[in-house]
């Protein structure tokens, strides 16, 4: 059982894995070894609550496929377990996202002194941008 919050938990014969080799170097084991792990699950076969599901399809994430199946593939690792373990976790901290509410942003106005001082640091700017120009002879 994957724990994602104090009352909801994931069993994980809900979650399908399988062993693939890993991309990339790493000599003679890389391809003999299926050290990789792909991940697969069905976010709507799930025993996950409505809130979860609905959070979930909202997301715009290139693992969730239009089908609603997520995707992980770990090969961070050498063995195999490894790579397993890191995919739940990643699993679990994707789910545990579209729990978290975002703060609300509180709109503000800058101070009267903050707003002239603001303004007599353009006008010194300005000015000392000005005496760097041309100077006029007759």
């Amino acid at each position: 059982m994957l724990k994602i919050s104090n009352t909801v938990t994931l069993d994980e014969s809900e979650i399908e894995f399988s062993a693939i080799r890993a991309q990339g170097s790493g000599g003679q084991k890389v391809n003999k070894v299926s050290a990789a792990i792909h991940l697969r699950f069905d976010i709507a076969a799930s025993s996950l609550p409505e809130f979860y599901k609905e959070q979930l399809f909202a997301l715009k994430d290139k693992r969730i496929t239009k089908e609603g199946i997520i995707v992980i593939k770990s090969q961070q690792h050498r063995s195999q377990d490894k790579n397993r373990d890191e995919a739940l976790a990643r699993l679990v901290e994707l789910i545990k996202s579209v729990n978290v509410v975002p703060k609300k942003r509180v709109a503000t106005k800058p101070t009267k002194g903050a707003v002239k001082r603001r303004i007599q640091s353009k006008k010194k700017h300005a000015q000392k941008k000005k005496m760097r120009g041309k100077v006029e002879t007759e």
